[in-house]
């Protein structure tokens, strides 16, 4: 059995997972939290937000983010890649730097606009 804290909202249920009877959840108010649950010890993923370098532009960096969540796994190698970008301004809110980071369904975008 392992405990979690919920983190999709913020009443921050205090989640059972039930490994040995297939990933069952309890402690949710939501069903939300019980996917949560199951997600968390099943494939656990995350959203990274970050900055890359600005080369032409007063600010020196751009908030990034990617457009969905990643596989927990592959945040370090996803890092790697992310930390070798260097954008040019003029940039967009949602202008996507890089396709299909790391082969994953996520895209690397900016998310604030630059001049």
């Amino acid at each position: 059995m392992k405990e979690l804290i919920c983190i999709v909202c913020p009443k921050g249920c205090h989640l059972k997972v039930d490994e040995t009877n297939d990933y069952s959840v309890t402690g949710n108010s939501c069903p939300k939290g019980a996917e949560y649950g199951h997600k968390e010890l099943v494939n656990p993923t995350r959203t990274i937000t970050t900055t890359v370098q600005l080369l032409n532009s007063k600010e020196r960096r751009v908030s990034v983010k990617t457009s969905c969540d990643v596989a927990k796994d592959k945040i370090f190698e996803i890092m790697q890649i992310i930390n070798q970008v260097q954008a040019k301004a003029p940039l967009h809110r949602g202008d996507v730097l890089i396709k299909h980071i790391c082969q994953s369904d996520a895209d690397l975008i900016v998310t604030k606009d630059v001049d």
